[in-house]
């Protein structure tokens, strides 16, 4: 594959001489801190470029691209091959969902489904394309971690993972994952939304009087933060976390490497980074998770303002989810929000419930939510095994239409809202034979 990129990459600079480049990236945290990566990379080459960040890749999007320009799609378009291949421009895709067709002859595209190789997330490979351009973008490597965590790749890097890694000079530490492990200890359980805690969740005196039951005290009028906890205090920690009996997901989940990066001129966690690219995406704020990335100064004052409203919204939807409409079988539950639930946040929320413990391994979780004339489908998977849901969603698509990307165990489609009752129909039938296979 690294040879497959400098290729890719020479041919790139050929094809880009005197020509402006139009950038098409997804709008999650792998997308945008790709999009940052060849933004970098291009400005340091000197040359002239476009960026636009999309929710799905579109066929409208397609026909807006000017034919003078060359394209370049990050995170995205493997399996939008039936609207580029009619392109006339140069066309160039860094990706890493699974290709579903023959790939056209005026497409160049690095995907590491193609040579055999560790699942790796798209900014992985946009970084390893922009060190292919030259070497000296070595110093971009933290935001293709970023991306990796994004991507939740970042327990299981291979070769290439590790390699990026190093570059990145980040700082690994082991220990408690919940975010941000460079706050103080009582903020953190206060709002983390990996784990619920009854009585220490959401509530300030509650979380002071969990800590000083465990013997965790303040030290000059302030907590630690996770990464100052000492071996001891992480140890009481951990154990009393696991001792509540409502805890919504596998405290081993919670133990692991602790990836600390250099943003701003300062030792923040990349997982709280990547949480903040990703809530500014999801609330239409796109442009300016991508200047966070840049290390935008006025972004970074906004990104704190748009991540609470994020959280805020995260709740409320939540807390709708009683009220909405379901479709509920032994082995998939279809939750219908209609408009009320933001089809931006809907994956969010399908990942959420995929990731609690009110269901059992091997549950398909198929969320749906307005998107103006369209519905956004969000499908994943409880627990490690079960069926491939892209190829699930796949497979409906195919029928009525519509577009589909993802991965097996998280996959999403855009379908008209016309055919709403026609898409569940479908899906329900294609769930109930498995059902009887079962």
């Amino acid at each position: 594959m690294l040879t497959a990129i400098k290729n890719t990459a020479k041919q790139f600079l050929e094809k880009t001489e005197n020509r402006t480049i139009q950038i098409i990236s997804h709008h999650d945290t792998d997308g945008i801190t790709s999009a940052a990566i060849l933004i970098k990379t291009l400005q340091r080459l000197n040359k002239k470029f476009s960026v636009k960040i999309v929710k799905q890749l579109e066929e409208k999007i397609i026909k807006e691209i000017s034919q003078e320009s060359v394209v370049i799609f990050l995170d995205l378009a493997s399996n939008s091959f039936n609207y580029i291949k009619n392109l006339k421009n140069p066309v160039f895709i860094l990706d890493h969902h699974e290709i579903t067709s023959e790939i056209p002859e005026n497409i160049s595209i690095i995907n590491p489904h193609l040579f055999g190789r560790e699942e790796i997330s798209a900014s992985a490979i946009t970084y390893l394309f922009a060190k292919a351009l030259n070497e000296e973008n070595t110093d971009l490597a933290h935001l293709a971690v970023i991306g990796i965590v994004g991507d939740l790749m970042e327990k299981n890097l291979g070769k290439t993972g590790t390699l990026i890694l190093n570059d990145s000079k980040i700082i690994i530490k082991k220990g408690l994952t919940l975010y941000p492990a460079t706050r103080p200890i009582d903020k953190v359980l206060e709002y983390n939304s990996e784990i619920y805690i009854p009585g220490v969740t959401g509530s300030f005196y509650g979380t002071a009087n969990f800590l000083q039951d465990i013997g965790i005290e303040k030290t000059c009028g302030q907590y630690k933060s996770i990464i100052e906890l000492n071996e001891q205090e992480t140890s009481k920690l951990i154990t009393n976390i696991a001792l509540q009996n409502t805890v919504s997901c596998d405290i081993h989940n919670l133990i692991g490497n602790i990836y600390l990066t250099n943003f701003f001129n300062k030792l923040e966690d990349v997982r709280q980074i990547s949480a903040i690219i990703n809530a500014c995406s999801r609330l239409g704020e796109s442009g300016i998770a991508l200047a966070y990335c840049l290390q935008s100064k006025k972004a970074k004052e906004r990104v704190e303002k748009v991540y609470t409203a994020y959280k805020r919204e995260i709740v409320n939807s939540l807390n709708s989810l009683p009220e909405l409409n379901k479709i509920e079988e032994k082995n998939y539950l279809i939750i219908n929000a209609q408009d009320k639930i933001k089809d931006t946040l809907i994956g969010t929320i399908a990942s959420i419930i995929s990731n609690s413990k009110k269901y059992e391994e091997g549950k398909a979780i198929i969320a749906m939510a307005y998107n103006e004339d369209k519905i956004k489908v969000s499908a994943r998977m409880v627990g490690k095994s079960g069926k491939n849901v892209r190829e699930l969603l796949n497979s409906v698509v195919e029928i009525i239409g519509g577009e589909v990307g993802g991965h097996q165990a998280a996959a999403g489609c855009l379908i008209e809202r016309s055919k709403e009752n026609e898409f569940l129909e479908n899906l329900k039938k294609k769930l109930n034979i498995e059902l009887v296979k079962l």
